[in-house]
């Protein structure tokens, strides 16, 4: 159902354009809806900015809490979803789904001709994205060095090392082929997948 000012309402949420008044509620949900994923430690204390031009969506309940939020770079013929989360206690109502044809809909107004996406090694997620109508295809790994895990495993991360400085964590990139390797060295490995489908 249309809304007034150019929302979708799923019952009782509606899904509209990101606005400021909306930053700490979209923190809250973001927190949440990664709190039990592989990006469980990625907390922001303000709204990240989308990178290009795009898009900023969020679903909302009738107080006007955030409870899904859905945002789109666009660059070029790409489309990209840079942050995709929906409330724990939101989940399973066809939020995420909502979000998704929304943005699926602007997006196919702009010159992009494909919309992506990167997301580590969740099973729900990955589920989610293969039922939406996404396509899997490049993969690499985050590995995280972590003191705090193992003292070791920042010391293994780095080549050469300033004496005046001890490493605490480290986020790393790496190729998939190096994964059973790191796997054996590193406590946290996630495959970070791309998935993508043409609009």
């Amino acid at each position: 159902m249309d809304t007034d000012d150019g929302g979708f309402t799923l019952s009782s949420h509606t899904i509209r354009e990101y606005t400021p008044d909306d930053e700490k509620s979209w923190l809250r949900c973001r927190v949440l809806g990664f709190l039990d994923t592989a990006f469980y430690d990625s907390v922001e204390r303000v709204k990240p900015p989308i990178s290009t031009p795009g898009f900023e969506l969020v679903a909302v309940d009738e107080d006007g809490t955030v409870i899904g939020i859905l945002d789109v770079s666009v660059d070029g013929d790409l489309a990209t979803i840079e942050t995709v989360a929906v409330h724990p206690d939101h989940r399973r109502h066809g939020l995420g789904r909502a979000l998704l044809a929304e943005a699926t809909a602007r997006a196919a107004a702009t010159p992009a001709t494909t919309l992506d996406a990167w997301t580590r090694d969740d099973p729900d997620t990955l589920t989610w994205y293969r039922a939406m109508g996404f396509a899997e295809s490049d993969h690499y790994l985050h590995v995280y060095a972590n003191y705090y895990t193992d003292d070791a495993e920042p010391k293994r991360a780095i080549a050469e090392r300033r004496p005046d400085l001890s490493p605490m964590v480290l986020f790393l990139h790496a190729k998939l082929a190096g994964e059973e390797h790191l796997r054996k060295e590193f406590a946290r490995v996630h495959v970070c997948r791309r998935f993508a489908k043409p609009l």
